[in-house]
């Protein structure tokens, strides 16, 4: 197959760079002529200013998205021997942060249109299983858009589990006017470079309203020091360095803007790709959705795929093998119909704050001559 030379890309790191580079650029001499480069002013400074954006009464940095989850589990109390509750069309890091902590994930079942946690199934799973082992519930705000948390919250009160939201795909997200992650016990983020607010490597953070959960991450991420060297609790090293911090205060002024203009992007893509026999994304009434990927799906995904790099345009599958069809988590036995059919067909467009309406449009045109409509 003749591959042209990527004009499209599903992500753009890079772009973000370019838009505030000579603030990037300063922040990071700023960092370098200090001297201090880890666990200093910048990361003290960034976890306010997170917090009080997301809406929450406090934020804590860490190395990375994956150990965000895991260590906000461990602070709401999850070890071995526990159950948590969440989805199968999402990344494996979701799971493999519930193993760590020595729990077992389970998974419910996706809405069809939004491929987001069906609260309505999740509450049949719960009201049929009726196991005291079940002690939490991860929903994962996938694509730029957050789960029902609303009636998520209700059913969680009712059922006594914990809610960690898993916010790596959902940064700005709202639903009725709050913010993802200022909803659950403990919210975990990533700030790996492609996402809507991303660092120049690996970072992450926990997020929350509960004093006592968050000191305890705050313990854990540095071995369990409380005094330097004297290890209180057995804990890790997971920090937030101070060149992501000082990168990530540049970016966070400039991310609502960022999130307008992928909304204005995936407007287009909706307008030109109505009548394309492709299905387009959901947003739920009374929510916001920032866009992250701008998913659409077809049942010759892979043909779609495939013809569109040989012109340049690279999408991505996110995710393409289901949690419990995976070696590392199988679960012969599961079915899950709406989960199975959406990592089938999902197909994830170029969509960042690089491009413009003139390349999206440029896409539009080619998806539409690809030969997979015909």
């Amino acid at each position: 197959m003749n591959t042209a030379k990527p004009r499209y890309l599903p992500a753009d790191p890079r772009a973000g760079y370019l838009a505030a580079e000579a603030e990037i650029d300063a922040a990071i001499r700023r960092v370098m002529h200090s001297g201090h480069y880890i666990l200093g002013p910048e990361t003290e400074a960034f976890e306010r200013e997170f917090a009080a954006w997301l809406g929450t009464a406090g934020c804590v940095g860490v190395a990375n998205g994956t150990d965000a989850l895991e260590l906000a589990l461990r602070a709401a109390g999850i070890g071995p021997g526990d159950k948590v509750v969440t989805v199968a069309n999402t990344v494996s890091a979701t799971a493999a942060a519930i193993v760590a902590t020595g729990a077992t994930p389970l998974y419910a079942e996706i809405e069809p249109g939004t491929m987001l946690l069906d609260v309505a199934a999740l509450a049949a799973f719960l009201e049929t299983r009726r196991d005291p082992r079940i002690k939490a519930v991860v929903p994962v705000h996938l694509y730029g858009q957050a789960v029902d948390l609303p009636r998520l919250m209700e059913i969680a009160a009712a059922h006594h589990l914990t809610v960690i939201e898993d916010c790596a795909q959902a940064h700005g997200a709202e639903v009725a006017g709050r913010k993802a992650g200022a909803w659950g016990h403990l919210a975990a983020f990533s700030f790996y470079p492609t996402k809507n607010l991303g660092a120049f490597g690996d970072g992450g953070a926990v997020v929350g309203s509960d004093p006592a959960a968050l000191e305890k991450v705050r313990l854990w991420r540095q071995y369990g020091w409380r005094r330097r060297y004297v290890s209180d609790q057995p804990g890790r090293n997971s920090r937030l360095d101070e060149l992501q911090a000082a990168i990530l205060r540049v970016r966070l002024p400039r991310l609502d803007a960022e999130n307008a203009q992928r909304a204005g992007l995936a407007a287009r893509y909706a307008e030109r790709l109505l009548e394309s026999g492709l299905i387009l994304p959901v947003t739920a009434t009374g929510r916001r959705h920032v866009w992250h990927q701008y998913v659409v799906r077809h049942p010759r995904r892979d043909e779609l795929k495939a013809w569109l790099e040989t012109r340049g345009v690279v999408s991505g599958v996110l995710y393409p093998v289901p949690l419990h069809r995976q070696p590392a988590f199988h679960r012969p036995e599961l079915s899950l119909p709406a989960t199975e059919a959406a990592c089938a067909e999902v197909l994830s467009l170029p969509l960042h704050p690089g491009l413009g309406r003139a390349d999206i449009d440029s896409i539009c045109d080619m998806v539409l001559a690809a030969p997979a409509f015909a």
